[in-house]
This record gives C-alpha cells, sequence and structure tokens, in this order.
C-alpha cells in the first residue's frame, strides 16, 4: 500500500505502557484463545479462566501500571500506519454512508494496547486478537498480533495488517446501521449452535465490509492500492480461519464451534467485497449457503 500521502486519523487513543495491563514478556497467541473457546463449548468452562491460566504459566501475570497523562502520538512506523489507515476508513465510510445512507458516519476510536487494558465491554487481552467493542464503539489492538500473522500464519503484508483494522471497523459500520443489536436479541433465543451459526455470518459481514472499503479506496486513489496488496489481504483471511486455526492447535475441526467462519468462506466474502465495492453484496444474513 502507498499510504504516504494518507492523512492520519485524529481517533487514535495509545494506551501502549500504560492505561490497562501489561501480559509479563509476551502475549498468549491466536491458538490459546480457540482452545479456550472450545473448552467452553464442550465443556461449559469460562473461556478466560483458560486464557488467564496460561498467562500464568507462561509468567504474564497481569501488571498493573499508571496510564501516562498527556502522552504524545507516537510515531513510531505501527502507529502512523495505524493512524493512516484508520484515516482512510473515515474518508472512504464517509463517502458510502453520505452515498447511500444520505447520513454522516460516526467513526469508531481506535485504542493501541499492550497485553491487556479496560474496555466497555470488559477487560481486553491481546489472547482475543483485534476485536470491536460495541458498547463503547472503539477498535482495540495490540501490535504484536501483526508478528504472530506474519511469523506463526505466513499472513504477513502492509495490506494484510490494513484488512485486519478494516475488518474491526466493518463491526464498527454494522453498529452503526444497527445490524448488531438485531444479532444479539436474535442470539439471545437460540441454542449455542444456532448462535455459531449466526456469529459467522455477522463476521463474513465485516469480511465483506472490509472488501468494499478497499475496493472504494482504490476507485478514490489509484496509487493506494499496489499488486499483490488482495492476495495479501485474502492471504490473511484465509489463514484466520476456524477450521484452519483449530487444525493447528487441536488436531482436528469442530464445524458447530465455528464463530468467523472458514477459510475459504471467510476469503470468499471479503473476494466478494473487493470485486463489487457495494456493500449491498454483502448481506450475510439472506443467504443459504456461505
Amino acid at each position: 500500500m502507498r499510504l504516504d500521502d494518507e492523512s492520519e486519523s485524529q481517533n487514535v487513543e495509545d494506551r501502549r505502557g500504560g492505561g490497562g495491563f501489561r501480559v509479563g514478556r509476551g502475549t498468549i497467541g491466536i491458538g490459546t484463545i480457540v482452545v479456550a473457546l472450545a473448552a467452553s463449548y464442550f465443556l461449559g468452562i469460562d473461556p478466560m479462566l483458560i486464557i488467564n491460566g496460561a498467562s500464568v504459566l507462561q509468567g504474564n501475570a497481569p501488571q498493573h501500571q499508571a496510564a501516562p497523562s498527556n502522552q504524545p502520538p507516537a510515531n513510531d512506523e505501527g502507529a502512523v500506519f495505524v493512524r493512516r489507515v484508520l484515516g482512510n476508513t473515515e474518508r472512504t465510510w464517509q463517502q458510502i454512508f453520505r452515498t447511500q445512507f444520505e447520513q454522516d458516519y460516526p467513526a469508531p476510536k481506535l485504542v493501541l494496547f499492550t497485553g491487556g487494558t479496560q474496555t466497555a465491554c470488559g477487560m481486553g487481552q491481546a489472547a482475543m486478537g483485534p476485536f470491536y467493542c460495541p458498547a463503547d464503539r472503539n477498535v482495540y489492538i495490540d501490535l504484536s498480533f501483526y508478528r504472530e500473522l506474519r511469523e506463526r500464519f505466513g499472513a504477513g503484508g502492509d495490506f494484510a495488517q490494513a484488512y485486519v483494522i478494516a475488518h474491526e471497523v466493518g463491526h464498527h459500520v454494522q453498529n452503526v446501521l444497527g445490524i448488531s443489536s438485531k444479532v444479539d436479541s436474535a442470539r439471545s433465543r437460540m441454542s449455542r449452535e444456532r448462535a455459531n451459526e449466526l456469529s459467522v455470518r455477522v463476521e463474513l459481514q465485516a469480511d465483506c465490509f472490509a472488501g468494499v472499503w478497499a475496493a472504494t479506496a482504490q476507485r478514490n486513489n489509484a496509487k493506494l492500492i499496489e499488486p499483490g496488496d488482495f492476495e495479501e489481504g485474502l492471504n490473511a483471511a484465509g489463514a484466520i480461519g476456524d477450521d484452519r486455526l483449530q487444525k493447528q492447535t487441536q488436531g482436528r475441526v469442530v464445524p458447530e464451534a465455528f464463530t468467523h467462519g472458514t477459510s475459504e468462506q471467510r476469503q470468499r466474502w471479503l473476494r466478494r467485497g473487493l470485486a463489487s465495492g457495494d456493500i449491498s453484496q454483502c448481506d450475510t444474513f439472506s443467504v443459504s449457503s456461505l
């Protein structure tokens, strides 16, 4: 991606080194959270017990730190990249909202943290991967996720990183459009298996929305997306499919426990958004086959 000319978002809060807790000498990987969710499904165990237990075993017990006061914006490469990508999503979704919904787009805040941080949805941890909290309309990301994505799952590249942000922003779009509240209401009346199926549709729509953002941004600036960028995003989507993660962490695939979709499904819906650039093509809730 060519981001040098992109203006930076002012909606990034940097809590790294304070404002929550640092997880010792490292972070818990994606595999831990997958195992935790599987244990929750099959054994009824609170997944946070497994995550916190892994922290202790790794010598990563939470260490509380005071938040720095009047901390200036960080200018490290990771922070600048995040601010530029988020700034582009803000301008792109504003254009889409005004054109298709005749309303302004209320941009989310993105919070950078290390290890863990408090959110309106509870304590957020790096083990959860990047996530969106609808209660405070914030996207949260520990940048160590990018290292794990690159080194453990072979999904490197700047567009792969941008796709991760765009996916979480996609959840914000769902929240603003009222999709999230309808899903939450429906999930409360469903069995766990049915609720998981609905969660998959939510996640695949966020993938499609990420594709819509990228396609629209490319139309607005043909120099933004470079050759091979979209392939990086598709590779990342495939790397974090439920089936691949389960196979890597527990040696078998449990479709009933899927919450994000298979690698093939995630790539298919991201590709659909990239090809169409049309938010109306992202209705994962009305199709019989994902």
